[in-house]
């Protein structure tokens, strides 16, 4: 079986992340940039089912800038078989519709039995792209997922996702979109052997005319980004109890209008 594992290049989630001179982008001086950690679960999974089947293939696949190549080498560090980046200027600013657009084609090309996300990039926590991805594809979906088993015959698949009091158990058939929470497993270190392995394994470029797409522009696009503003201090209130609890509910409810 042939899994295809999306992934994105984030900033480390250490990062104080600081507004650029261009107030529609992060300055990118100084960042460390790292797998979204939700990838890196999905990653994983692809790479047990592999084991577990005893064949197969895990091929991470990435869109963005060159830096993007640095995740694809940590995914092949990990043990995935090769790589693919979807590297195009057409797709500079491209918002998770176009992203979605380009990975679905990608998707037609290399046939997999199997697509697994991360549920959500931590850069900018859309959790859009699997299910848009889906969609386009008319494959089935599953978002958030606990648990996953591919059946013998490479047929469907079972998963999993929390819910109140329990799991939410689906078979969905295959080939099937899925996107991973955390909790599905815990994600391996790369080894020295992985590490130097990667060097030497394949990562294709492939660009929006190779898919045979015609990119449009993006319908969301980022008009500014602002910081946060500043905490107020912290406020003690004094005296005794009955009456510092009154003064509290006070100001919850007139001052900070929180009840």
């Amino acid at each position: 079986m042939k899994i295809l594992v999306m992934v994105k290049q984030v900033p480390d989630t250490a990062t104080q992340v600081k507004i650029s001179a261009d107030p529609k982008a992060i300055e990118t001086t100084g960042i460390t940039w790292i797998v979204s950690p939700y990838d890196e679960f999905a990653v994983e999974e692809a790479l047990r089912i592999k084991e577990k089947r005893a064949q197969g293939e895990v091929v991470a696949v990435s869109l963005g800038p060159d830096r993007a190549k640095e995740a694809l080498r940590s995914c092949l560090a990990m043990g995935a078989d090769r790589a693919i980046h979807l590297l195009d200027t057409a797709w500079t600013g491209a918002d998770t519709l176009t992203t979605a657009r380009a990975l679905a084609a990608l998707l037609k090309q290399e046939a997999p039995g199997l697509a697994i996300f991360g549920r959500q990039a931590i850069d900018d926590d859309m959790g859009a792209v699997a299910a848009q991805t889906a969609e386009l594809l008319g494959w089935p979906c599953a978002s958030w997922i606990m648990e996953g088993a591919v059946d013998a015959g490479g047929s469907s698949v079972r998963v999993a996702r929390q819910v109140e009091g329990g799991l939410e158990v689906f078979d969905l058939p295959l080939p099937a979109v899925v996107s991973a929470q955390k909790g599905l497993n815990e994600p391996r270190y790369p080894t020295l052997k992985g590490i130097m392995g990667a060097k030497k394994k394949e990562i294709k470029d492939v660009k929006a005319a190779d898919l045979g797409i015609a990119v449009e522009p993006p319908a969301l696009t980022v008009v500014t980004l602002e910081p946060l503003p500043a905490r107020p201090p912290g406020r003690i209130i004094q005296g005794e109890a009955a009456d510092a609890a009154k003064e509290l509910v006070r100001a919850l409810r007139e001052d900070a209008k929180a009840i």
